[in-house]
Parts: structure tokens; sequence; C-alpha cells
């Protein structure tokens, strides 16, 4: 599903090494956690197989697609077909209603409009939201606004879901929500789910823990 192979990430002259010769492979369905201080990597490992960043050397491929060398154009494929993100701040539209950001992957992918939002609601209905559907961002709690997001994250059936700090601007009570959705969804096997985390409590609930530190793997534990 997913290999990197000695992948390093430079930025500035003289350079600066964020990530640097790191080598994984992860299997499809695995729920993966990826800890560590700031600026050990964690957010730079996410960009690359996000496709939202290049290694600087080294080879990142995730469900047949080779990043490293990808255009924009295969990468804008792949974002659409292949993966899913959930931010740290939702990211969703305000000027749009929960169910119109979630069936928003759909029709910019050009599928049916009726389907995209027959789609979107039984989505909604898997991570709780249903009853929410027709709000609008701003009517939401930070807990809501969050299921809302992985909800659009997942609508359109990706192979790869990340999750950057996804419980990291909530409260407890909406932080437990939210990972109950998110063990929910990695216990399916029906996407490969990383998520990045400062939080020991939140990486138990993962299959494997990878802390990075130094731009490199520190531990891979299962």
């Amino acid at each position: 599903m997913i290999r990197l192979v000695k992948a390093s990430r430079s930025y500035g002259t003289p350079p600066v090494t964020a990530l640097d010769s790191v080598s994984l492979e992860i299997g499809r369905g695995e729920f993966i956690a990826i800890t560590g201080p700031s600026g050990s990597g964690k957010s730079t490992l996410l960009n690359l197989l996000g496709g939202l960043d290049h290694p600087s050397s080294g080879e990142v491929v995730v469900d047949g697609v080779h990043l490293e060398r990808a255009d924009d154009r295969e990468l804008t494929l792949y974002r659409r077909l292949k993966l899913g993100i959930v931010f740290q701040f939702f990211n969703l539209l305000p000027s749009m209603s929960v169910v119109e950001n979630v069936e928003l992957p759909l029709l910019l992918r050009g599928d049916d409009a009726r389907e995209s939002r027959a789609k979107a609601l039984e989505m909604l209905d898997q991570v709780g939201m249903a009853r929410r559907s027709s709000h609008f961002p701003h009517q939401l709690s930070g807990g809501e606004m969050q299921r809302a997001a992985i909800a659009r994250g997942l609508v359109h059936g990706p192979s790869l879901l990340l999750a950057d700090e996804p419980t990291g601007n909530l409260d407890s009570a909406n932080a437990s929500q939210v990972l109950e959705v998110i063990a929910k969804i990695a216990s399916r096997r029906t996407a490969t789910v990383i998520m990045v985390t400062h939080s020991d409590s939140v990486a138990a609930l993962a299959d494997r823990r990878i802390r990075m530190k130094d731009g490199r793997v520190a531990h891979d534990t299962p």
C-alpha cells in the first residue's frame, strides 16, 4: 500500500533537513499513529504522503502511485480518488451547509449530483451527524465540525486517510467522540489510516506507532 525508500526532504539554503532518509512499509488497512516532538518530521512525512510536497530524494509510493515523480495532473487525480485528509482546524467552507461540504469531493470529480447527495448523507449518518446535515459550520461544536470533516474525507472511498492532529483543537469530551469515529473507521480495514498526534493516549488506539525524532524513525512499535 505505502512504501517509502530513503525519502528525504530539505528546505532552504543552506539546506535544513526536515525528513532524513526514511524507509517505511505500511500495509493496506493498517491504523498508524505517528508521534514525536515538534520539528521531528511528522508533518513533513504527512505532506509527502498527501502529495502536498515532493521529497528532495528517495521514493514515496502510495497505492501504486509514485508521488516523487508525479506531475500536477497525476497528483490532482491521486488526491481526488485515493486520498482523504482531516485537518486539525476542520477547513469546512463556511458558506456551505454540512452536507454540501461533505458532497463536494464527489462533485469535484464529476459524480452525479443526486448520487453525491445520497452518499454524503449516508456518510454523515455513519459519523453520527445526519441530524446536523442542513446546519452550517458556525452552528456546530468543534467535535461536530471534526466529524463532518471526517465524513468529507471518507465520502469518496479513499484508500488512504491522513489525519493531522484531529483532536488537537478539541476539548476532552469532543476529542473522545472524534477518536471513537476514527477507531470505528479503522476497524473496518477499508482504508489505511495514518494519524499524527502528540497524545500518547490517542496513539495507543492505533495498531502501530511510529515515533519520529530529528527527521528519522526513532521507534516503530506494533
